[in-house]
């Protein structure tokens, strides 16, 4: 792969990842519009590496406090770190179960402009509902196990490019009341299991393909994607603060629009 192809997909995942518009139906589209060779799950799953680098940095406070909460577990001062953690777990189940199924039965198979143009279309007006339905009036610290379970349920749609993973996440995270900034923080912090995972099954691909130039592509891929992501993520929270989703949900729309001519060719 060429640099600018490499640079290309880093720049489009590190943008998409964490805003609700879908970061792997971006990357599919990547060669469907310049006419370069799809680059295959590996170098997406790379790309989206180099974001979980961004996340855990930008979070790195959250990430402290589970780790010592879950290591002081029963303490009632580091109690609410070791609940986000198993808030995290229990919502990454059902990715993970749906994920091994994808990975083994459908592989590629989802990776069309039709699936991505309507997944784009519909997801974003969810995200419109949910956005302008949900109360916003709970943080991330007054979650429940069945608020975890229910975010988590909704990530299982991400698996169907086009629908974003942060995108259906921060949906039900406001549909249960969450405040837009804080629904991306648990968003984004549910991104690490999910990317992780991922992460360590295209690792053992390319591994065992002992393809040295398509791990150098993809170490690349990964640390371009990082830089640009830590940046998206500063945007998205202060955007968060202040506005809505709506400019996504307009962007969504019009996106799925000109897919849908594209793909049924009108």
């Amino acid at each position: 792969m060429s640099f600018v192809h490499i640079g290309a997909l880093a720049l489009v995942q590190g943008i998409t990842e964490f805003l609700p518009v879908s970061s792997s139906g971006h990357l599919v589209l990547v060669p469907i519009i310049t006419g370069w060779p799809d680059q295959g799950l590996i170098i997406d799953v790379a790309v989206h590496v180099g974001t979980l680098g961004a996340v855990m940095l930008y979070f790195w406070r959250d990430i402290g406090r589970m780790i010592l909460g879950i290591v002081s577990l029963g303490k009632e001062r580091n109690g609410n770190g070791a609940r986000l953690a198993g808030y995290l777990i229990v919502a990454t189940v059902p990715v993970a179960v749906a994920g091994l199924a994808v990975n083994y039965y459908l592989a590629d198979a989802l990776r069309s402009l039709t699936v991505i143009a309507w997944a784009t279309l519909i997801f974003g007006l969810v995200l419109y509902v949910a956005d302008r339905r949900g109360m916003t009036v709970r943080r991330v610290e007054h979650m429940t196990l069945f608020d975890a379970l229910i975010v988590g349920l909704a990530q299982a749609l991400s698996l169907i490019p086009g629908t974003s993973r942060s995108g259906i996440t921060m949906s039900a995270a406001r549909m249960l009341g969450l405040e837009r900034a804080e629904a991306a923080r648990f968003s984004m912090l549910l991104s690490i299991p999910a990317i992780l995972g991922a992460g360590a099954l295209k690792t053992r691909d390319l591994y065992a393909a002992g393809d040295i130039q398509l791990s150098l592509d993809a170490a690349l891929a990964a640390g371009l994607a990082f830089v640009t992501a830590l940046i998206a993520i500063a945007v998205l929270m202060a955007w968060l603060k202040r506005a809505t989703f709506t400019p996504f949900v307009v962007y969504r729309v019009l996106l799925g629009g000109v897919l849908l001519a594209l793909a049924y060719g009108t």
